[in-house]
């Protein structure tokens, strides 16, 4: 029998969220590790408010909502509270009820804001990797590291002297005056943007095109390839490295020899040198392009070196996902502190959405 296509409602309705939910949903493993994270972060969040006041958002129901927006690619902070507004599965994992209205786009921006002080995109990734049933899942003693370009919230034509000069004609008209760069020498230590003065112009290599970006670093472990710390930098030549040694430290500390997994670009003798100062054997790929490789035979002659070698590709999976699904290939903050979060922010998010299936591979 055909239904009739007639509205039904009723005076008075309850609908419970967690009814509407399946059971198998993966969002609801996701949802339980997430919430033992932000109950270590307690005190840190404790910390970031005043006792007295009106009550602002929750930052644990602010932390939420951005994993959404990363795990769903919501471009903008209005469009996520308007599928906030209406989608079920966003306010059982939110933890809202079904009568309460979602939050303004400019006041969940600026609480947002707020936990940029508390450094707490790094703590949630730390808490979420510190849980017994995470950290079984972790290795201990091989590790990649990378970097990848996030491009910065900026254009081209703001990159101008830094001593005021190379300012538009006022009579040129137009919001998107003509700019005409030919022939015009432009670096980092005479220019700036003067949208984003933190973003430097980088070119990833020759014939390519310059932009305005920052420089993203992830450390992976080898076990099942999940990102265990995340760094941003200002965009140049070195800072891979640097960013590599101060991520990799922290694990130095234990007592069994650790590898780092890099690609050619590690490839220098004062790096390799770095890291077996700290007794970290340097699984680096060797560049041989018209000069001697650092790594030498009692590196290559272990048959370790080149399972790192093909493991330490995976880690383009996770900036894959971060630079795609999760937004960041073009980042919509300005100022490195603010882009820095986000992206350890969304590292933690690529996390989280592996964990389920891992969890349950391993038992």
């Amino acid at each position: 029998m055909r239904g009739g296509d007639v509205r039904t409602g009723e005076l008075f309705s309850y609908v419970d969220l967690e009814d509407r939910v399946r059971k198998d949903h993966p969002l609801r493993s996701i949802r339980q590790i997430v919430n033992e994270a932000l109950v270590s972060l307690e005190r840190d969040f404790a910390a970031l408010y005043s006792p007295i006041g009106r009550p602002s958002i929750a930052p644990e129901k602010l932390l939420r909502a951005m994993l959404l927006q990363a795990f769903y690619s919501i471009r903008s902070e209005r469009l996520l509270m308007e599928r906030l507004e209406y989608d079920l599965l966003f306010r059982w994992f939110v933890d809202i009820g079904i009568d309460d209205p979602s939050w303004d786009h400019s006041v969940f921006s600026k609480n947002r804001d707020r936990l940029l002080d508390g450094d707490i995109a790094a703590k949630f990734l730390g808490a979420i990797l510190s849980q017994p049933k995470v950290k079984r899942l972790l290795s201990t003693d091989h590790f990649s590291v990378d970097g990848t370009l996030i491009e910065a919230w900026a254009s081209i034509k703001s990159f101008k002297p830094k001593g005021g000069s190379g300012e538009p004609p006022s009579d040129a008209g137009g919001r998107n005056v003509e700019a005409d760069f030919h022939g015009e020498k432009r670096s980092n230590e005479t220019h700036a943007s003067t949208t984003d003065p933190d973003a430097r112009l980088y070119r990833k290599g020759k014939g390519k095109e310059a932009k305005l970006c920052f420089m993203g670093h992830g450390l992976m472990e080898n076990h099942h390839g999940l990102l265990v710390n995340a760094y941003l930098t200002e965009a140049s030549g070195y800072t891979e490295r640097i960013a590599a040694l101060h991520m990799v430290e922290p694990f130095c500390s234990r007592p069994q020899a650790i590898t780092l997994g890099a690609d050619k670009a590690y490839d220098t003798k004062d790096f390799v040198k770095d890291l077996r100062s700290m007794k970290v054997t340097p699984h680096v790929a060797q560049n041989v392009n018209g000069r001697r490789s650092a790594i030498d035979a009692r590196t290559t002659r272990h048959s370790g070196y080149g399972v790192s070698l093909r493991i330490r590709k995976r880690i383009e999976e996770a900036f894959g996902w971060i630079k795609t699904v999760a937004g960041q290939d073009k980042t919509k903050f300005r100022g490195r502190d603010r882009v820095g979060w986000a992206f350890t922010f969304t590292a933690a998010a690529y996390n989280l959405v592996r964990l389920p299936k891992l969890m349950t591979e391993t038992g």
